[in-house]
């Protein structure tokens, strides 16, 4: 059963509709403080939602205590839709707006977030007249379905795993929001104390910045020196005869000047303070938890994004803060060496296949191509993957080539087609964004030094799209994973078993804080996900894809 969530003036209609988009019933008009009623009522049914954006909706009812199960997000999917290879040809495709780079030198890496989610308590004081949203919203899913519907077995049966994936990310994205991460605040005061010294007046620097500072302006001969202006840096290291074209740190090592110490020691303590220093800590963490806003689908693979609170930058200096309740414990999952396997399985190489039957897939490759040298093997993979085929990576491909040519011809055909202007495409359906006007107008050179330059571009691109493949399907993964493992702890506490909640994600890396008596409980079903997630993708292949799992207290303690 499809269930239409949508904005009305009064609160919010409800509407069953079939599953080409059409109306069965008349529209159920509901007011605010009615909807969790309504939603929990209608929720033994079991129906599949139908809405805009989760963002819109599930933060407020899960604030009442409803919990939702399924449902199919038309912004994600739309975006699928509208930039698949495999939807090309439908009527969708050919009116959505599509992805368009912004730059054309350079391949895209991130999309823009989407608006902030609609506050609940000003849900409906702007809202069209009555009917409308449901209309506009049953026009866009009947859209959608429609264009699924023209596509061929078996892309047709991948692409709905996606769009189901893609749509239980973003319930589960709400809900680790809402949950938040386990959080000790006095803990993260401990370690700021300990390493930048007590908390300063707000506009001034922590005693270890300052000191520092000071140090840095003696040396430097600058008493007026900024270290946090790049401009005013750069000025007073030219003065001193440091002759560098950034402050980067790699640069900066170059030099033996005696400011360079002290400034790489600023420059580290200066990210703590800025990234999760007391200000971070007073805006992202209440009640004894990090509340981060996900952004399903924010990066053009697939992969995750965060609009604040750089949930996927948790520093390992402050991890000791990531703390589970008393008679709780994190149980921290991550996927080993994902996006190798997933390689493995996209291009059927056997005898890759046959390495990655242990859980080190490098030790395996090296015992069968590089003499043993693991090292040597996984600068080889990485760099397929990557495409850093120069130096080291570049002298050690011809042996990986000789050794697994299905996969590395796999990699190579994505970055001849990506050098060719053309797109990829993953596993399930997602493909990769249609180069720029721009880059299109480079390729077409007259002068030798326009040629270099376009080779560089398409070279470029071809680094894009040969990881794209890669890094997508992995991303689809990861999805898989995620759903079904929430769909395992749902199924465990609708038994009335003690579970656990999913509360952190890291592009192949899960927590789920669980009481002590779920915790076996919920490391089986983390196992047993990642297992149903290879068989969804890929079938049944002679491919492992293993899960290194850490029951800790703390999240520092978890590698």
């Amino acid at each position: 059963m499809y269930l239409l969530l949508a904005a009305h003036q009064d609160g919010a209609a409800i509407q069953r509709i079939s599953p080409s988009g059409k109306p069965t019933a008349d529209p159920r008009l509901v007011s605010r403080g009615e909807l969790p009623g309504v939603v929990r009522e209608l929720e033994s049914q079991r129906p599949r939602w139908v809405w805009n954006r989760a963002q819109d909706w599930y933060p407020g009812l899960l604030a009442e205590g409803v919990e939702m199960d399924r449902c199919h997000d038309l912004s994600l999917c739309g975006a699928i839709l509208a930039n698949s290879a495999i939807t090309a040809h439908t009527e969708f495709a050919r009116n959505a707006e599509k992805l368009i780079q912004d730059d054309d030198t350079v391949p895209p890496r991130t999309l823009l977030p989407p608006p902030p989610p609609v506050e609940q308590d000003a849900l409906f004081d702007d809202v069209a007249p009555a009917g409308a949203g449901l209309t506009e919203l049953r026009t866009e899913f009947a859209a959608q379905q429609a264009a699924v519907a023209e596509v061929e077995s078996p892309e047709k049966q991948r692409l709905q795993l996606l769009l189901a994936a893609e749509s239980a990310c973003g319930i589960i994205a709400v809900e680790m929001q809402f949950a938040g991460v386990p959080w000790r605040e006095e803990l993260h005061e401990q370690i700021l104390r300990d390493v930048l010294g007590p908390r300063p007046p707000l506009g001034h620097r922590p005693p270890a910045l300052e000191s520092l500072c000071n140090e840095l302006r003696q040396i430097l001969k600058s008493p007026t020196l900024n270290p946090d202006s790049p401009q005013d840096l750069m000025r007073a290291l030219h003065r001193n005869g440091i002759e560098v074209k950034s402050t980067r740190q790699w640069e900066l090592q170059q030099s033996n000047h005696p400011a360079i110490p002290p400034l790489l020691a600023y420059k580290k303590l200066s990210r703590l303070h800025t990234a999760n220093g007391w200000a971070w800590l007073d805006a992202w963490v209440r009640g004894g938890r990090f509340h981060p806003e996900y952004v399903v689908g924010g990066v053009v693979s697939g992969r995750w994004a965060s609009r604040g609170g750089g949930a996927l930058q948790i520093p390992r200096n402050i991890r000791a803060a990531v703390h589970a309740d008393p008679g709780h414990k994190l149980i921290v999952a991550d996927a080993s060496q994902l996006e190798p396997r997933v390689l493995v399985a996209l291009a059927q190489d056997t005898k890759m296949a046959e390495a990655a039957r242990d859980k080190d897939l490098y030790a395996g490759i090296a015992a069968q191509g590089f003499g043993g040298d693991r090292q040597k093997a996984k600068v080889a993979l990485l760099g397929a993957i990557y495409g850093a085929t120069t130096g080291e990576s570049g002298r050690l491909m011809p042996q990986l080539a000789r050794t697994y040519p299905r996969a590395v011809g796999y990699v190579e055909q994505a970055a001849r087609e990506g050098e060719a202007g053309r797109t990829v495409t993953t596993r399930l359906g997602r493909s990769s964004p249609a180069p720029s006007v721009g880059w299109l107008r480079s390729q077409q050179s007259t002068t030798a030094e326009e040629q270099r330059r376009a080779d560089n571009l398409a070279r470029s691109r071809g680094r894009f799209t040969r990881n794209f493949v890669v890094q997508g399907s992995a991303a689809e993964w990861a999805a898989c994973w995620l759903a079904e493992l929430r769909r395992r702890l749902r199924a465990l506490r609708a038994e009335g078993l003690p579970s656990g909640e999913l509360v952190f994600f890291l592009h192949d890396e899960v927590m789920v804080h669980a009481p002590d008596e779920a915790v076996d409980a919920c490391v089986m079903a983390i196992q047993e996900s990642a297992n149903a997630a290879k068989e969804l993708m890929f079938g049944p292949i002679p491919v492992e894809f293993p899960v290194s799992i850490a029951v800790v207290d703390s999240y520092d303690k978890a590698k």
